[in-house]
């Protein structure tokens, strides 16, 4: 009577579900948000305490002010999209690379700018308060896929990463973690409209966005077919979404250039990526990774990031979890077929079912995240420093 109870129970709740009305993390233990909250907040002043050091000791004779530090690489790109629009900066030579960064971060850039004058500090409490947002999305979802307390772990594994470091910069990352992590949260508890909406937002921050969408189009179809219910189908229309800042973004570069795909066209004339074959692009990357110059450590980390994402690959395959492959395999074989491997390290943070994964493991073998903080840990202080004295990072 009682296994009969239960059976009845959880198939009320999956109507429930269904329905949009009610999901089974509400009733089950979850990670505390003050816990969340701690950790994203203690790592981030851990990161500011290595800026100042980092600023006041290591750097030697390179003693620029704290906020100035933070303003390298594409912190910089994406403040000239906001201040000027994608022509650049008019007193300057026009960058053809800046196409390939999409609006969201500029248009929200520009919007704190009306109450921040510091362009990169106002980067900073962007990339803050979406951070927070992504770790608490993170945690509920930990929790949904494993055991409760997985998500205090997931996020404590992210945020170990060395290219977390990016997630306190001015950077794109954290805000398409804001709107993704809740776009697969609400898609894993069938609320269909939630999940595109929230995943049209993250379609406008990066094109990683384009790859959640083909995701959440496998997500929609295998939980059909597990559940062999197609009275919902009509929610698929809702699948058509998050493509729309897709479309509308290459009809505005359309608009300027003439070129639907400008964005992929700058990655080409800003950056020399092109298509290549995976092995061409591996033996370019191992030949970087073999010099003595300061972008064979990095290349050696796109290395180390690439064969991660191809075991990540490999166990989600195993596990037969469809749309997660697909998210991440789009995202890997974009980038290994690159002329050389380029922000690997970077978009391992985007990856959370790899996270995900970790947070399952050691909800019930603590020894891997011992293992893996004091090997994994530690590297955050050479990639922050790195970034800080304007050296190729990430």
């Amino acid at each position: 009577m009682v296994t009969l109870a239960r059976y009845r129970k959880k198939k009320e709740e999956e109507q429930e579900q269904e329905q949009g009305e009610v999901t089974p993390i509400e009733r089950r233990p979850v990670t505390p948000i003050r816990e969340v909250l701690l950790l994203w907040v203690g790592t981030r002043l851990g990161i500011l305490l290595l800026a100042w050091y980092g600023a006041r000791i290591v750097s030697g004779q390179n003693q620029a002010p704290l906020l100035e530090r933070w303003k390298h690489w594409d912190v910089d790109l994406f403040r000239k999209i906001a201040q000027f629009g994608y022509d650049g900066d008019p007193n300057l030579e026009p960058d053809p690379g800046l196409p390939a960064f999409f609006p969201g971060l500029p248009l929200l850039l520009r919007a704190v700018h009306l109450v921040i004058d510091d362009w990169t500090l106002a980067g900073l409490l962007i990339s803050f308060v979406a951070g927070g947002a992504a770790m608490i999305a993170l945690a509920r979802l930990a929790d949904l896929e494993g055991r409760a307390g997985a998500g205090r772990w997931a996020v404590l594994a992210l945020l170990l990463c060395p290219p977390a470091m990016f997630l306190f910069a001015g950077y794109s990352e954290a805000l398409f973690l804001a709107f993704a992590l809740p776009a697969w949260l609400a898609a894993r508890r069938r609320n269909w409209p939630l999940a595109c909406l929230l995943a049209a937002g993250a379609a406008g921050v990066r094109i990683t966005g384009l790859f959640l969408a083909v995701a959440l189009i496998v997500e929609f179809l295998v939980s059909r077919i597990r559940r062999d219910r197609w009275q919902g189908w009509w929610r698929a229309a809702w699948l058509v979404v998050p493509f729309l800042p897709i479309a509308a973004y290459a009809a505005y570069q359309y608009s300027r250039t003439g070129d639907w795909l400008a964005w992929n066209h700058a990655q080409q004339t800003g950056w020399g990526r092109e298509l290549v074959w995976p092995w061409e692009s591996f033996q370019t990357t191992l030949g970087m990774a073999r010099g003595d110059d300061g972008y064979a450590a990095m290349a050696q980390m796109e290395i180390v990031a690439a064969a991660v994402g191809v075991l990540l690959l490999c166990w989600l395959l195993i596990a037969r979890r469809w749309s997660e492959f697909v998210y991440v395999g789009l995202q890997v074989g974009a980038l290994i077929t690159s002329s050389f491997y380029l922000s690997i390290p970077r978009a391992v943070l985007l990856w959370w079912p790899l996270w995900v994964l970790l947070g399952r493991v050691t909800v019930r073998r603590p020894w891997v995240m011992i293992l893996y903080a004091t090997i994994i840990g530690p590297l955050v202080v050479p990639m922050t420093f790195s970034f800080m004295n304007s050296s190729w990072t990430g």
